[in-house]
């Protein structure tokens, strides 16, 4: 069975493949389907809010699986920021290494043990019919004050997991088995294999 995933990011649909690939679904990205689709702007409050904003405008032009995430990181010390915000962190169009050194600029002189936080990941599916079904994942670590690793993408660089290494300098399938959206991906499984009688 084929999904269409609501991004352009490739980390994003290379994650969605490794774990939905074994489950006996294609993760495409729309755009690799439809050339002129344009994802909405994320005004959203919430993670719930934007996920079901993207799944949903991906459906009304698609009319097929669709599949949308919104995700984000969310540091203690920083009263839960970036968050919904994370992409644009440093700003509109913002790289990663952008957002990045902002973060580490905002966390200067915090003490390592206040540096704790979590990935979060919502994914909003619709399926035929407009049905929606919501899975959330959540990886809880710290910031390291250094960038390492030259996998993944984001904030993987900086975010420390509870064996020592960002999740840069994990493999595929070591950040699969632990990540937000590793996570949420497998809950979305289990709702949809219930919902299908295991032939998804």
């Amino acid at each position: 069975m084929e999904f269409l995933i609501a991004t352009s990011n490739k980390g994003k649909i290379d994650e969605f493949n490794e774990i939905m690939s074994k489950l006996g679904i294609r993760a495409v990205s729309v755009y690799e389907r439809y050339k002129d689709f344009v994802m909405p702007e994320e005004t959203g409050n919430t993670f719930e809010e934007n996920a079901q904003l993207k799944a949903d405008t991906a459906y009304d032009f698609a009319k097929s699986c669709v599949v949308a995430d919104d995700s984000g990181l969310e540091v203690d010390a920083l009263n839960g920021a970036p968050g919904i915000y994370s992409a644009r962190y440093a700003g509109d169009n913002a790289a990663d290494e952008d957002n990045i050194k902002k973060l580490l600029n905002q966390l200067s002189g915090v003490e390592q043990k206040y540096r704790t936080a979590r990935f979060v990941c919502v994914l909003c599916c619709v399926l035929p019919g407009g049905e929606r079904i919501f899975s959330r994942g959540e990886c809880r670590g710290r910031i390291s004050e250094t960038v390492a690793g030259k996998g993944g993408f984001g904030y993987d660089p900086i975010f420390l997991t509870d064996g020592g290494k960002t999740f840069a300098e994990l493999s595929g399938d070591e950040k699969n088995r632990i990540s937000h959206r590793g996570i949420a991906l497998r809950k979305l499984y289990l709702k949809l294999s219930d919902r299908f009688k295991g032939n998804v």
